[in-house]
């Protein structure tokens, strides 16, 4: 987000990195929670001496000079109370006293807080103080949230740890020689190629002497790598690797690999020879293989296995829901448990790579698989923009299982739910203030036009007939969902629709724009209409 423009005051609403607070009588005991959970998303700014109207528009409350004074000197400091907040994270420059129309506004820009710094918790309460942000709202973090955040505070990450209660002979021996074969191929007169398997798995870091004991023990990474699933789910309970391959719709999977089938070891490293050759599939181009990858390897093939190891690199296998692989006529969707730890700009920009399994990462890049340069996902984005293809698409969720999702689309007339950029819990970074901050308030942002609108199209029922057959069979569990639940929140559509909750954000704004749907009264205390003759197929 670029630098708050308080000139432009009048076009911002409250979302995901932006919160005004009146703060008339002195610093709100509030604002600590949204500093909180600006630090521990996506960071964001907080404006002390602005309202919000009913119609989600900000005006200032007419602050005096010395009142934001006071307030600038009151929240340096508190914040600079350690048993009040956790962590400085602003600098000088970054707490602003700017003049607007009607009075003072005093703008704090809270930074993403590092990753060694987060969570960032207030009143000296790890799990009762720490918050994250929601579309315009704070709430507390559960303590799943907290515990994996604490997971990524260490230097070290987190496949490095030592196993005391396996051996290397609880190793899958399948798996151990192919990935040596490959290892052979890829590195001929490497001095590892002699090695016995003990010293070999202990070089690549497989496998490491234990501080406790002073004997060789598997890593957490070789574990995930060249165990088998019943012993990895012993440590991670909730570990599971997923392909799902839907090419048929009268079919639920007309393909489907997992971990947990018994038909396979289930580790990282049989997963991704599986499914990247279901995956290469896919394009249209013939597949042969010579040794390990395909004779004319094109760019769209390196970006395929490119996004399937990142997914693999940066999966929290500690969190919740495992690794899921979908394949799709049109698309290809990687999710995995976990946040993305540089945050998605700089996952854009690459340069900086900061991986959840850095062990696992260096195994599959001593084979050639995976970039360890920071520059794998930035590839992939000037791959698919070379190939005429849509942008990718990478969103990123919180809440009791942190996701992140990265969607390929293969056609080049195919369609990202009326969106080709990036969302992130459905907000879109574009460098223009003005589309970030009124893209989340679309519904809202000129209630008398979208009245208007829709009731101009609900006048035409022929016209609503030809707009229901159009939208898809998710719009139509949305609408039958709020017909029934008015209050319901973006969060409850998307429970109910099995989607994201900024696939549902964008889904509204396309039912809202087919006048079916219509937000009546503020986005805090309105509710939903479903619009049109009530017989119209949404059930």
């Amino acid at each position: 987000m670029e630098t708050f423009d308080i000139v432009k005051l009048a076009s911002y609403r409250e979302n995901n990195r932006i919160e005004a607070k009146a703060a008339k009588g002195g610093l709100p005991r509030s604002m600590w929670e949204t500093y909180s959970a600006f630090a521990n998303t996506y960071g964001g700014v907080i404006l002390l001496g602005v309202k919000e109207r009913e119609d989600g528009t900000f005006e200032t409350v007419g602050l005096a000079p010395v009142e934001a004074e006071h307030l600038r000197q009151d929240f340096w400091n508190t914040v600079s109370n350690r048993s009040k907040v956790s962590a400085v994270l602003p600098i000088e420059s970054e707490v602003e006293v700017l003049e607007a129309d009607g009075g003072i506004v005093l703008a704090i820009h809270v930074p993403r807080a590092p990753r060694d710094e987060r969570p960032v918790y207030i009143n000296n309460d790890l799990f009762g103080g720490t918050y994250r942000r929601r579309g315009e709202g704070d709430y507390r973090c559960t303590r799943q949230e907290i515990s994996a955040m604490l997971r990524d505070q260490g230097a070290e990450t987190m496949d490095s740890k030592v196993l005391d209660d396996l051996t290397v002979a609880d190793f899958n021996t399948d798996t151990v020689r192919a990935y040596r074969n490959r290892f052979r191929t890829v590195r001929q007169g490497s001095s590892w190629t002699d090695l016995d398997d003990e010293r070999f798995l202990r070089a690549v870091g497989a496998a490491m002497v234990s501080r406790e004991d002073g004997k060789l023990h598997p890593t957490f990474g070789g574990l995930l790598m060249f165990g088998n699933d019943y012993d990895i789910v012993r440590e991670c309970p909730h570990y599971f690797l997923d392909y799902q391959e839907t090419l048929d719709p009268t079919i639920r999977w007309t393909d489907r690999v997992h971990s947990g089938d018994g038909m396979w070891s289930g580790n990282l490293f049989d997963f991704f020879f599986r499914v990247n050759l279901k995956l290469a599939e896919s394009l249209k181009t013939p597949f042969k293989l010579n040794g390990i990858f395909r004779v004319d390897d094109t760019p769209m093939h390196k970006a395929i296995r490119e996004a399937l190891a990142n997914c693999l690199f940066n999966a929290d296998y500690y969190g919740v829901r495992g690794v899921v692989v979908r394949r799709a006529p049109d698309r290809l969707v990687f999710e995995n448990p976990g946040d993305i730890r540089t945050g998605v700009e700089q996952m854009r920009l690459g340069g900086v790579s900061d991986p959840r399994n850095g062990l696992v990462m260096k195994m599959f890049s001593l084979i050639d698989v995976g970039e360890r340069a920071g520059t794998g996902v930035p590839d992939v984005f000037a791959t698919w923009a070379n190939a005429g293809l849509p942008e990718p698409q990478i969103e990123e969720s919180f809440g009791e299982a942190d996701r992140t999702v990265l969607t390929l689309m293969l056609e080049p007339d195919a369609k990202l739910d009326q969106n080709e950029h990036v969302f992130i819990r459905g907000e879109q970074i574009t460098d223009n203030n003005e589309q970030l901050n009124g893209l989340n308030e679309q519904i809202t942002d000129n209630n008398e036009q979208l009245n208007g609108l829709n009731e101009q199209i609900t006048d035409n029922n022929e016209q609503l007939n030809g707009l229901n057959e159009q939208i898809t069979e998710r719009q139509r569990v949305i609408l039958h969902f709020v017909e029934k639940s008015p209050s319901a929140t973006y969060d409850d559509m998307a429970r109910a629709a099995g989607v994201s909750s900024a696939t549902v954000r964008r889904d509204a704004e396309i039912l809202i724009g087919c006048g079916l749907l219509k937000r009546v009264g503020s986005r805090k205390a309105g509710h939903w209409e479903v619009r049109g003759e009530k017989n119209h197929d949404i059930r």
